[in-house]
């Protein structure tokens, strides 16, 4: 049935009348939520440009207490700022006569009587859950549709007929609608960002998002089923329920590359949340930005969960004993060093099990011990008497500190994983179970740039070298003594204050860090031993083993939301199963209970059904039964473009876009035509139109890899040379099955060369 509309036709006048008065009413209502928030924000920025201009007293304790304030009324600002864009977007008439209206944040009036109910809230689940098989108390659910502050829509949906039906609810049956919103939202043109869902969200997609927190839930489904964003939603969902405790440790969202993280970067703070980091898995180890490329094969030997011993080897190596006795010069006198201190030492350094770095001080005291007891003996004084002095002897004596060192130095996990790769005995020694052909695949020279698959290896160095923490336990020390008394403070300050909905630990979190002037995200993004309170992890099915083993030392606890589809796998290092990925992560528990969940996605929202069929039909041409998913949408075929030579492409594209309103095209290609069909694009169309670096997506026409538009969706695709993309892929076929399945709209296979066969029979040729 048709939206209720200003405009209304074909209805009896009676009828017309009351959607008058309910779109009015709505409007009316709308208003004074908007009313509201613009209440509570003119009182945020008071606070704030209060507490920015008070004067303090000076003092370090005063001026960091104004900061906290800043930063906490900032945030709150933030927060509400982001709901200004379809602020209310339903309202559920339920049994008992209530009302309650769903919108993107809580409001409430002076009185603390509700207004809107957020989204996220309890009260709010049956808007995406009730069912007329199971209406859970909710007569009619009406979707409200809006433009800027203004209602131009409603749409009802009737779940309690029979509520209807005894004239209880005050409900006309004349006055419901439904449909249209969801298949509205699909029909919009892209705009190269993802939109949040939160109007439009099912009921499949919201049982997802309200998943408990614990353990690692695996969202699988096929392309388009809105994997990705319900991930998001669920992010912002757990950060609401569970404020307190991840809104000091933090959600990490892991995609899979720059332009993809560029396109899901608006969601989070469309929600109302801004204390999510966003990193790729080139980003995951402080102090690197990995974009080096490399061939596919060298990231999977790289990527092997058996790296993690040839990591461990590698750092045990350079705990070396000497193979003979040394003289050293401790003054003016002379003492030996021998192969047995040396060998003692160490064995005394490894029994604590204390990374290397850290238990190098166990080995350097132990060595010291024994050369003192030398020492004493060359110049004939009592060790107990004068152990001090004979010790600071040693420590100032040029040749103790390069003995030390040499036998023990303290290293960084760059230069492990640099000697690893440029010293081919280094390497060898430590990758014994490697033949030379794979040897010879990680060798380079010292100062190449790192790729991604080196950020798991210089995590797991630095993991097994650890960083000497004597003064950082000392400092700890005394900050446990020095919390009691700040939250005395803080909790005086709070009352002093009158501020509401702020804990005392949450005012400290922000006395710590404001002088910094260091958001939650940075402070992680520079800490490798930041522990989160959640992860989640986009395009997983290509995170190799050494991967998973960093993330799981990013979060304990494996609270982590996984989205992927196996199916779509490009990576040579990713794995064939769920349980394969996970296997060095997420060990079964006691009682032989799995930490992981999968939970599956079955309605594809993107792609229309044709364009679905070819690539089911890709994947079965290999032997393989993809992922069971229902297209909502039809449409045309897809098409098939036979062209002369490659410089036939750029007119294709501009006869493509040469239409209004056509959206966003993607041209998605094997990587060594990148390069040359931006160049052919830029000069066949106007300028600006071909998207170019990590913000491309902002252009109306981008030319990706498979690997680029993992995740993402154009109006119309143009899958270029679709024998070379399998051609240069890791995994043939799957890298297909990704470019087919971008399109919403338009679908053109174009090529120059040989075609699969499976693409000749399945689409229609033009001229």
């Amino acid at each position: 049935m048709s939206a209720h509309t200003a405009e209304q036709s074909g209805s009896t006048a009676p009828a017309a009348a009351r959607r008058e008065r309910e779109l009015a009413a709505e409007r009316a209502r709308v208003a004074t939520l908007y009313g509201r928030l613009d209440e509570l924000l003119e009182r945020a920025r008071d606070d704030l440009r209060r507490t920015q201009r008070d004067q303090t007293a000076g003092t370090p304790a005063a001026l960091t207490e104004q900061e906290a304030f800043v930063r906490l009324y900032s945030e709150r600002l933030e927060s509400l700022a982001a709901a200004e864009t379809r602020l209310c977007f339903g309202r559920l008439d339920l049994s008992d006569g209530a009302t309650r209206y769903i919108g993107r944040v809580g409001l409430a009036d002076d009185q603390q009587q509700p207004l809107l109910t957020d989204w996220r809230a309890p009260a709010a689940e049956p808007f995406y859950q009730a069912t007329s098989a199971v209406p859970r108390g909710v007569v009619r659910r009406r979707h409200i549709v809006t433009d800027g502050r203004e209602v131009t829509a409603l749409e009802d949906d009737v779940l309690d007929l029979e509520a209807l039906a005894d004239g209880t609810t005050g409900i006309e049956a004349d006055d419901v609608q439904g449909g249209g919103v969801l298949m509205a939202a699909l029909a919009a043109r892209r705009t190269g960002r993802m939109h949040d869902i939160v109007a439009t969200m099912q009921a499949e997609q919201d049982a997802i998002v309200r998943s408990p927190l614990p353990g690692i839930l695996i969202v699988e489904g096929g392309p388009g089923c809105g994997k990705t964003v319900v991930a998001l939603h669920r992010a912002a969902y757990l950060l609401y329920t569970h404020r307190e405790k991840l809104s000091r440790s933090g959600v990490l969202i892991v995609g899979p590359n720059r332009i993809f993280l560029h396109y899901i970067a608006q969601v989070l703070p469309a929600l109302g949340e801004t204390s999510a980091v966003l990193a790729t898995p080139g980003q995951l180890y402080p102090g690197v930005d990995a974009r080096a490329w490399e061939p596919d094969e060298i990231a999977a030997l790289k990527g092997s969960a058996r790296m993690a011993d040839v990591v461990s080897r590698a750092v045990r190596q350079r705990q070396r004993v000497p193979d003979g006795p040394r003289e050293l010069r401790v003054g003016s006198a002379r003492i030996v060093m021998t192969p047995e201190m040396v060998t003692a030492a160490r064995d005394r350094a490894r029994s604590t099990r204390r990374p290397h770095n850290v238990a190098r001080r166990t080995f350097a005291l132990t060595l010291l011990d024994s050369l003192a007891q030398a020492l004493a003996d060359e110049t004939r004084v009592d060790l107990e008497t004068h152990r001090d002095i004979l010790i600071s002897d040693l420590r100032d004596a040029p040749d103790v500190r390069r003995e030390v060192n040499l036998a023990w130095m303290p290293l960084t996990a760059e230069q492990v994983i640099a000697d690893l790769y440029a010293r081919p005995e280094v390497l060898a020694a430590a990758a014994p179970h490697m033949t030379s052909e794979q040897r010879a695949l990680l060798q380079r020279e010292r100062g190449a740039p790192w790729t991604p698959a080196d950020v798991p290896l210089l995590d797991e160095a630095a993991e097994v070298l650890g960083i000497d923490d004597e003064a950082d336990r000392l400092a700890q020390a005394r900050a446990t003594a020095e919390r009691k008394a700040e939250m005395d403070y803080a909790q005086s300050v709070l009352e002093m204050t009158g501020t509401r909905g702020v804990s005392a630990d949450q005012l400290i979190d922000r006395y710590a860090t404001a002088g910094e002037s260091l958001s939650l995200a940075e402070r992680a993004e520079g800490d490798r031993e930041w522990i989160y309170g959640h992860i989640v992890v986009d395009e997983a099915q290509e995170l190799s083993p050494m991967a998973w083993r960093l993330l799981a030392r990013r979060c304990p606890s494996l609270s982590m939301t996984v989205v992927g589809d196996l199916d779509q796998s490009s990576s040579a290092a990713g794995a064939a199963t769920w349980a394969e990925a996970l296997a060095d992560v997420a060990k079964a528990r006691p009682g032989g209970e799995q930490r992981w969940r999968v939970e599956r996605l079955t309605v594809n929202y993107r792609t229309p059904r044709p364009f679905m069929d070819l690539a089911r039909d890709v994947m079965r041409a290999l032997g393989r039964e993809p992922t069971p998913v229902e297209s909502i949408r039809d449409g045309a075929p897809p098409v098939l473009a036979r062209l002369v030579g490659i410089d036939d492409m750029a007119p294709l594209v501009a006869e493509l876009v040469d239409q209004p309103d056509f959206g966003r095209l993607g041209v998605i290609t094997a990587p060594s035509l990148v390069q040359p069909l931006e160049t052919a694009l830029r000069a066949a169309l106007p300028a600006g139109s071909v998207g170019d670096g990590d913000d491309r997506l902002d252009a109306p026409v981008v030319v990706l890899t498979v690997q680029q538009a993992k995740g993402l969706e154009f109006d119309i695709v143009v899958v270029a040379e679709p024998g070379l993309i399998d051609l240069e892929s890791a995994r043939p076929g799957s890298d297909l099955y990704v470019a087919l399945t971008r399109a919403t709209r338009e679908l053109v296979v174009a090529y120059t060369g040989d075609l699969p066969r499976v693409l000749e029979t399945r689409t229609s040729a033009v001229a």
